[in-house]
């Protein structure tokens, strides 16, 4: 375990430990940092979606192009 995830993991433990208002009063204080919520955003856009078949950028774009009116 590389030194960042080690910190990493103390923080996620300490926040586990948390009561149940606090850990929402974390999360709301994380969630007013605009670049991190589009981040989280992401991150969760791409997990639920990790299961799809890939395809290639030219054929997301053609098929895009396709759509538009």
């Amino acid at each position: 375990m590389t030194k960042t995830q080690a910190t990493g993991e103390v923080f996620w433990t300490a926040f586990q430990a948390l009561r149940p208002v606090e850990k929402q009063a974390v999360l709301e204080r994380l969630l007013q940092d605009r670049a991190l919520r589009q981040d989280l955003q992401d991150l969760a856009t791409i997990a639920s979606r990790k299961n799809e078949p890939a395809r290639p950028l030219r054929k997301y774009l053609e098929d895009t192009r396709r759509r538009r009116p």
